[in-house]
């Protein structure tokens, strides 16, 4: 009978993965007890080990893709902890007024300093645009123009930003196209910062919940924030959008998505960096805009997330000591994991960032789309 050390051994090996082997994407155990803490405890448990120092691996993008183009992780039977976290999910809003603030606390709030050596001029912390780019600024300055474009902005429009970060993309708007923008925020450190950068210009930032708006606006935008909103609650996410937009009004949506309907994510993840996020699938939201809005484009340049990604992880680890003392070491290997995981996991085309416009029923005219 074959041990749980040499089943692991034969499933690694089938993906071209070597356990102590030579090549960069080779993952080194260093505990023996690995095997059955990933039995025991799946995702989580695995991620807290590599954390813990329990196994390294040099090319850990290359690691993670080669397990998740597999889908090697969708064979590790389910553990005590994923189940755990589906039945929670099942039966509670995860994302209800009072947990969103979670997120904020957890992640956003945990040191502007840290976002500003990390990301781009800007500090926009999304999927950039690399159609013609070089780097991480043009990256993400394209990306700004091309949301502006698609929302075919005019001087003298007012816009809502749902999850407006530190607010860069309001700054943008406001200065390059001349409009007015509502940001709204539930972290304290951003709106501190967005407040800043926007001084002096016609933009408003609030620390709100996005389903207290009231308002009317000519253009409502919401880039890397759906993410956070839950299934439960995608209906009434719409809801607001629709309600405060004008008849006339465009509506465009930046998110990551799956492939398939999702309730819950990775345990480690939701554990560790985004507390009660999941990522929406293109059923679920086309479900939840029925009969409020048209659909006029949804593009998808996921793959432009790997480079995203991975400049993020550069710029971290080239920072990292004029940071560290802030943080510690597990930090640093947490932050190490959750980024080359996420590059993976859009290499791998087991997630994708869409970039979806929508308009209101009676909105009259051709929707020329842009790119």
């Amino acid at each position: 009978m074959k041990s749980i050390e040499q089943i692991f051994r034969k499933s690694f090996a089938e993906v071209g993965i070597t356990i102590n082997g030579d090549k960069p994407w080779d993952m080194q155990v260093h505990n023996p007890k690995l095997y059955n803490r990933i039995l025991s405890s799946g995702p989580l448990g695995f991620g807290e080990a590599y954390m813990e120092g329990w196994w390294d691996c040099e090319a850990l993008d290359e690691f993670f893709f080669k397990v998740l183009y597999s889908r090697l992780d969708k064979k590790v039977p389910r553990d005590f902890y994923t189940a755990y976290y589906a039945i929670k999910a099942k039966f509670k809003n995860m994302q209800t007024k009072g947990r969103a603030k979670e997120v904020a606390y957890k992640h956003y709030d945990i040191g502007n300093e840290l976002y500003e050596k990390m990301l781009d001029k800007r500090m926009m912390y999304s999927c950039g645009y690399w159609e013609t780019a070089t780097n991480l600024d043009e990256a993400q300055e394209a990306k700004l123009d091309l949301i502006c474009r698609k929302l075919k902005l005019e001087k003298g429009m007012t816009m809502l930003e749902i999850g407006c970060g530190w607010g860069g993309f309001a700054k943008y708007a406001a200065e390059k196209y001349g409009v007015s923008v509502v940001g709204i925020t539930i972290s304290e450190q951003q709106a501190i910062l967005a407040r800043k950068v926007n001084e002096g210009l016609p933009v408003e930032i609030r620390i709100q919940d996005y389903r207290d708006v009231n308002g009317k606006f000519d253009r409502v935008v919401s880039i890397a924030m759906l993410e956070a909103v839950g299934h439960r609650n995608f209906r009434q996410y719409m809801e607001v959008a629709e309600k405060n937009l004008n008849q006339d009004g465009i509506f465009l949506i930046h998110t990551i998505g799956g492939n398939y309907d999702a309730k819950i994510t990775d345990p480690w993840i939701d554990k560790y960096i985004f507390p009660n996020g999941m990522l929406p699938s293109a059923s679920q939201l086309s479900k939840a805009w029925q009969g409020l809005f048209v659909l006029e484009d949804w593009h998808n340049f996921g793959p432009y997330y790997e480079p995203t990604l991975l400049a993020w992880l550069k710029n971290f680890e080239e920072s990292w000591d004029s940071i560290k003392a802030d943080y510690d070491e597990t930090f640093y290997r947490m932050w190490r994991y959750y980024l080359t995981a996420s590059a993976a996991s859009l290499r791998s085309r087991k997630n994708h960032v869409w970039q979806i416009v929508l308009t209101k029923p009676l909105h009259l005219g051709i929707y020329q789309s842009v790119r």
